[in-house]
């Protein structure tokens, strides 16, 4: 599985050193999962990119994701454009889908055409930006001779199937995904805003949506998040929205699949004034470009938002936000003393997080918002 002669302290200790001098012609990203993670690693392709403008670059990812990459699937393996701006092929699996019908023959020809069309695109280099087996085994899986990793993979037997394994340098998950694309740059990479696709469709959608509000500032506010217990009160969520729409803010309350109630509970809190709104990835990336600011937790769209550089009121609880906190924008973030760092996904209530005063938040809105507000 490793390079011949190759020990597991070597690679460990491999630095920028190690890849310099021999930058393959196309490299594949594997970054499957989930949205804010997805977007944690596209700073760091963006800085590749413009590093290495000769470099071809694929990204193999969740199907359900890939509208961060590609707005439209007829687009994905076409010319790069404004609706695909970042990546040169986009491959889509269903992983999740997969594990869960092994048995299926239906499942293993799919997989059988998805690693067939990434084979054919003939990768050098595989760059894991998520460290788990399955994105560890997926990158073995595409041929290359080159696969490279952190050296502390979220998952450790990961590592087994890396060439190179490369120190995370940093605190923030952007600044780990930085360093490991720094080695196969040869050269030290810095933060570079990534771009979005641009879909033409959805920028209009979002046009006639913001018109309606005659104006007024957009504030997005997300309830949702992950696992229950990164989720702030919907009834302090009602507090701020009331409180933003009393300075002359027009408030969103997105949601996502089975969040529904969440952004009901919110609306109705408010007196009506959160305005619903499930978008899909593409709709809510043209929307955010247009909001003025964000309120929400440790979550994809939160993480989408700094990406675009909107400013963020970000509420954390069990997860830590020097690893995870918005990255590249304008942001206050609100944690308490008795939150207490757990990724163990419950649904259970952090004390912590349910104690930011709803007052706190709006105070940070505020100053994000200065002279914006309607």
């Amino acid at each position: 599985m490793n390079d011949p002669g190759t020990s597991r302290e070597g690679r460990v200790h491999a630095s920028v050193r190690v890849i310099a001098g021999a930058v393959p012609e196309r490299i594949l990203v594997v970054r499957l999962s989930a949205m804010g993670d997805i977007i944690h690693a596209l700073p760091a392709i963006a800085a590749l990119r413009r590093a290495k403008p000769e470099l071809r670059i694929g990204w193999l990812l969740e199907e359900r994701w890939s509208e961060l990459l590609c707005s439209r699937e007829s687009e994905r393996l076409a010319a790069c454009s404004q609706l695909k701006p970042l990546a040169d092929w986009v491959h889509m699996a269903n992983f999740s889908g997969w594990r869960r019908a092994l048995g299926s023959g239906e499942t293993w020809s799919e997989i059988s055409i998805c690693f067939r069309e990434v084979r054919a695109m003939k990768y050098e280099l595989t760059l894991d930006l998520q460290g788990a087996m399955r994105s560890a085994l997926a990158a073995r899986a595409t041929g290359a001779l080159v696969r490279v990793g952190s050296s502390q993979p979220r998952e450790a037997p990961a590592s087994m199937f890396y060439t190179r394994a490369i120190d995370p340098q940093g605190t923030h998950v952007v600044e780990h995904a930085l360093a490991i694309a720094s080695a196969v740059a040869g050269e030290p990479l810095e933060y570079t805003e990534p771009p979005l696709p641009l879909d033409p469709v959805r920028e209009s959608w979002a046009e006639e949506f913001v018109a309606k509000f005659h104006g007024k500032p957009l504030a997005i506010l997300n309830p949702g998040a992950g696992w229950g217990a990164k989720c702030w009160p919907t009834e302090s969520f009602g507090v701020v929205a009331c409180a933003l729409a009393h300075r002359g803010v027009a408030v969103v309350a997105n949601h996502g699949p089975g969040e529904e109630e969440l952004a009901a509970a919110v609306a109705e809190r408010s007196a009506g004034v959160a305005f619903p709104l499930k978008c899909s990835i593409s709709e809510l990336v043209a929307l955010t470009r247009r909001a003025s600011l964000f309120i929400g937790g440790d979550t994809g769209p939160m993480h989408l938002a700094a990406a675009l550089r909107v400013p963020v009121v970000a509420l954390f609880g069990p997860t830590r936000p020097e690893r995870n906190g918005p990255f590249g924008t304008r942001s206050v973030v609100l944690r308490s003393r008795d939150s207490v760092y757990s990724t163990s996904h419950t649904d259970l209530p952090d004390d912590g997080l349910v104690s930011i005063d709803p007052q706190a938040v709006i105070e940070a809105a505020d100053h994000l918002l200065g002279g914006h507000r309607a």
